[in-house]
């Protein structure tokens, strides 16, 4: 049986059984665990000899929680992550994030075109969480300049989960999202994915076997300790 790929409402019901009674995850719980994945996933393809310098780019929602986290983690690892971050986001957590990240000397970009061209001429990588798999269009300020910025720089892009301005079902059909080198996908694989070609990982060792089993995610074995596994040959056979 292959991976399964979730649609939005699937992924969101997978969400909420996670956080509900049964499940008993927090939402820092599962951004701390989706964070450590995503952070695992760019070390293990670009590392700090060449690598060094990481924005990650983070949105208002959960997924940039899962980017505050991962630039915590990227700083422990080594790297030297700058936060771009211009709608912070409003549930109390982010500012515990955000403060996690301040304590580590990691510098935040909050604003202005020239401060993220500034950011970009100084980085070596990106890492993409500013939507996540609850993205509708059209994409709107700041970021409706800031992707087509990202997109112009060449660097190479590491996407969370989704790349941002893509549809979690359509892909992107639209034509305005990010074209990342690498894709983390959460929990499972989303629909609108399936078309992208470059590598692929899957995070969130954090799922029941028994809702794995309830949904038929046929997720595959996670190696050793990590919170990664590579997907590339699984999905792009599809």
């Amino acid at each position: 049986m292959s991976i399964r790929f979730l649609s939005a409402r699937l992924a969101q019901q997978i969400d909420d059984e996670l956080m509900n009674a049964a499940g008993a995850f927090s939402l820092d719980q599962l951004m701390e665990l989706a964070g450590l994945a995503c952070a695992q996933a760019l070390a293990k393809v670009y590392g700090t000899e060449k690598y060094s310098r990481v924005l990650v780019a983070c949105g208002p929602g959960n997924q940039g929680g899962d980017g505050l986290v991962a630039a915590r983690h990227l700083s422990m690892f080594g790297y030297k992550p700058t936060i771009y971050m211009p709608k912070p986001g409003s549930k109390d957590i982010y500012p515990r994030l955000h403060t996690q990240c301040k304590n580590l000397n990691i510098t935040t970009v909050t604003e202005g075109e020239e401060a993220l061209r500034s950011a970009l001429k100084s980085s070596d990588v990106i890492l993409d969480a500013i939507f996540g798999f609850s993205f509708k269009g059209p994409i709107r300020s700041p970021f409706d300049s800031a992707l087509p910025l990202i997109s112009a720089s060449g660097l190479p892009i590491v996407s969370v989960d989704i790349p941002s301005g893509w549809d979690v079902e359509a892909g992107n059909e639209a034509g305005v999202g990010l074209n990342p080198d690498v894709l983390i996908s959460l929990t499972a694989p989303k629909e609108g994915v399936k078309m992208f070609t470059g590598r692929h990982f899957l995070g969130g060792r954090f799922v029941p076997r028994a809702m794995e089993e309830k949904f038929g995610l046929n997720l595959p074995a996670y190696p050793t300790y990590e919170q990664i596994v590579d997907i590339t040959e699984a999905t792009q056979k599809l």
